[in-house]
């Protein structure tokens, strides 16, 4: 056995426990992390609702906001990975596809993400609620809306 050979043998342990040590580390990691989307065409409230989520990741031990951001529903939609995102915010009111249509939309990809609509009008939660009553969409976020507040109410939806 040459001196190379031996010391490469002599480390092969501890890369295999280190190599374990980082599986269950990324693991866990992924297991607390959650996947956000925020569609929405203003891109400050994007810049906004993305930084706030994000900080919470520096607070909060039990879980880790990974997020996303589209200002165009269309290309929201033609980028959507099913099966990717636990929860997405989107706006009602954009052009060229409505928040409402985006949904439904998404809903057809993915069945099981949950959705949280976002408006700075008056939005008609129950007639909404009527006319979708198989639809995931399980929360209404009324703009202006603070940093605090869109916390507890992503976590709410993701607990």
């Amino acid at each position: 056995m040459t001196k190379d050979s031996h010391i490469a043998n002599s480390h092969s342990p501890t890369n295999s426990n280190l190599q374990k040590s980082q599986s269950v580390t990324a693991q866990q990691l992924s297991s607390f992390t959650k996947r956000i989307l925020i569609v929405d065409d203003d891109p400050d409230i994007i810049f906004t609702f993305k930084k706030g989520l994000e900080a919470e990741n520096e607070k909060n031990n039990k879980t880790f906001f990974k997020v996303y951001t589209h200002n165009n529903p269309l290309s929201a939609l033609s980028e959507f990975k099913p099966d990717f995102y636990d929860l997405i915010l989107i706006d009602i009111n954009m052009p060229k596809m409505d928040g409402i249509e985006l949904s439904n939309k998404i809903l057809e990809l993915d069945a099981n993400v949950k959705i949280c609509l976002i408006t700075a009008g008056e939005a008609n939660i129950e007639a909404l609620r009527e006319l979708y009553p198989t639809r995931s969409i399980g929360c209404f976020i009324n703009k202006p809306v603070s940093i605090e507040y869109l916390v507890r109410r992503v976590n709410a939806e993701l607990d």
